[in-house]
């Protein structure tokens, strides 16, 4: 019998569940609405595009309507609105944008992939003609066409994610003096403080203005209609040609709640593992759902172009009696800030303090691959896992080379139910240009298993006790550049001599630069009858942490 498939949205999570319901089937009717004029687009090249990285605008198409139709035999219209959905009737109403026409359509199995928003603040003046979002190939011929019309030299980005992030590199790229305006005291909520602060000094080294904690108050546009003041809550008044809108997005679900689909606590479409929403013959995928976090099994909003793919497949899948399940999304994502690559991937220490969940942080600073070989970059690399059983948690990863690369290893081994101490086997690639016989992953797992075991004690740059005594094992070269305040420096080649020194009633905090000569120190002295910890990361963490 012909099933008829009906998809609204025709992006990522929409394309791909129709081309995968076509290979499943041949004889299905699937047919997409689009309420935009392009399906199937890169939404994640789009501030590449602006800056001129990528030049031919028609690189971001992936798919064309033609082209869909050709390919895999789908009928696609763009242009064409879903506004009403009837599930008791299985039929839609949809509005053709150019016509100004409505007409219904039947189905028997239909896809919600509306997608998200971006964030609007209803505040004076965000309404303004100078302010633009980055959600589609038209918003960004609008910011194109703007460029065009006046060299924009101020702008001003609002919001610290993925999308403000890229646009701020682009626009740096074009010449433009750019300020950052967040609401809250880091960028890139998805990575702890001691990590973001290494993205802030690298924004600053490239001449951005940040002002961090201080949320939009206003907007105000100058008489002449050419420039905007951006006045902030602490009355700071930034002004700026242009604006960009960057504060996150919101799930696109008013057709569902207005078809009595039920929505979930954050805002988004309640699905289940199959991704079927409350009514049996309604699905829905992509960044308009709500999505178990894989490593809480809270509910959260995840809009990651990854998971959207692969929720689309999961859908089709369903739809044909091909049991597939959704599990949760891990959120493993990666990003490019001037020279910096940053990564993350499970949960970071908010989420799993929000959650409940003890754990246990190890930071390590490692190079990108051999030493000695010419060109290694250090990597700040911080890992999560539970203390009672090793379970992976988390990680992120900052540094110029080789970032993306430990994050995809540590995401794979939290898939495949690994422990901190198993990545101490893992087998990975090695050749002097790209790593170290002894890869970051693996010194990670090495550090988890001693600290597991009982080898060592370890502690964060934030939970120093007040009343330790603070070892500095570092040479006075190192000690000279900076120290944490009340250490003693004893460099570790004199530990051994100088054991008098150190007082055996207080408890001893060690600290190098990276934490490798450190943790020598804490077992010399583990092994002599002090209570000693290492402090994760060393100094390199501490001073990162501390900065701002």
């Amino acid at each position: 019998m012909l099933k008829r498939i009906v998809i609204v949205g025709g992006v990522a999570a929409g394309a791909n569940a129709a081309v995968r319901a076509r290979r499943l089937s041949e004889s299905a009717s699937i047919t997409i609405f689009e309420r935009g004029p392009f399906v199937s687009f890169a939404n994640c090249g789009l501030p590449y595009y602006v800056g001129g990285e990528i030049e031919d605008r028609n690189k971001l198409t992936v798919q064309t309507p033609a082209s869909l139709t050709e390919r895999f035999g789908l009928t696609v219209h763009v242009l064409h609105e879903v506004i009403k959905v009837f599930p008791d009737l299985k039929e839609i109403e949809v509005r053709d944008l150019v016509k100004g026409e409505t007409h219904r359509v039947q189905y028997d199995e239909l896809i919600l992939a509306t997608g998200a928003a971006p964030l609007k603040p209803s505040i004076p003046g965000i309404d303004s003609p100078l302010l633009f979002t980055v959600r589609d190939i038209p918003d960004v011929d609008r910011i194109k066409e703007s460029m065009a019309a006046k060299k924009w030299k101020r702008v001003v980005v609002l919001g610290g994610g993925y999308i403000g992030l890229e646009m701020i590199e682009q626009l740096h790229r074009i010449g433009a003096e750019v300020t950052l305006i967040q609401s809250l005291p880091q960028v890139m909520q998805q990575i702890d403080p001691e990590l973001a602060a290494l993205i802030h000094d690298e924004l600053r080294a490239h001449g951005v203005k940040l002002i961090l904690g201080d949320a939009v108050e206003s907007i105000e546009k100058h008489e002449n209609g050419c420039a905007l003041t951006v006045v902030t809550k602490s009355g700071a008044r930034e002004e700026s040609d242009v604006g960009i809108i960057a504060l996150g997005v919101r799930p696109e679900t008013t057709l569902a709640a207005n078809a009595g689909i039920r929505l979930g606590d954050r805002g988004g479409i309640k699905v289940d593992d199959q991704l079927r929403t409350s009514h049996p013959n309604i699905w829905a995928a992509g960044d308009c759902i709500e999505v178990q976090d894989w490593i809480t099994r809270a509910w959260s909003l995840i809009a990651l172009a990854g998971p959207a793919n692969r929720q689309g497949r999961t859908v089709a899948n369903n739809i044909f009696g091909k049991e597939d399940r959704y599990d949760g999304t891990l959120g493993t994502a990666v990003i490019r800030v001037f020279r910096l690559t940053v990564a993350c991937t499970g949960a970071n220490e908010r989420s799993l303090t929000r959650a409940g969940i003890r754990y246990q942080a190890v930071h390590l600073h490692p190079n990108s691959h051999a030493g000695y070989y010419p060109g290694a970059k250090p990597i700040a690399l911080k890992v999560l896992f539970s203390p009672d059983n090793g379970k992976l948690l988390g990680a992120q990863a900052v540094g110029e080379d080789g970032v993306e690369r430990r994050i995809d290893i540590i995401a794979t081994a939290i898939k495949g139910g690994l422990t901190a101490p198993d990545l101490v086997d893992l087998e990975l690639c090695y050749a002097p240009p790209y790593g170290s016989a002894k890869d970051p992953v693996n010194v990670a797992g090495m550090i988890a298993e001693n600290m597991l075991s009982g080898d060592v004690s370890s502690l964060t740059w934030n939970t120093i006790p007040k009343d330790a005594f603070l070892l500095d094992v570092r040479d006075g070269t190192e000690v000279a550049k900076g120290k944490i305040p009340s250490s003693v420096n004893i460099p570790l080649n004199e530990v051994r001599d100088r054991l008098n020194e150190i007082p055996k009633d207080r408890e001893i905090v060690a600290y190098c630069q990276s934490g490798q000569r450190s943790y020598y120190a804490c077992r010399i002295l583990t092994l002599n009858g002090f209570r000693c910890h290492n402090l994760s990361g060393a100094y390199k963490t501490w001073a990162a942490g501390t900065a701002e």
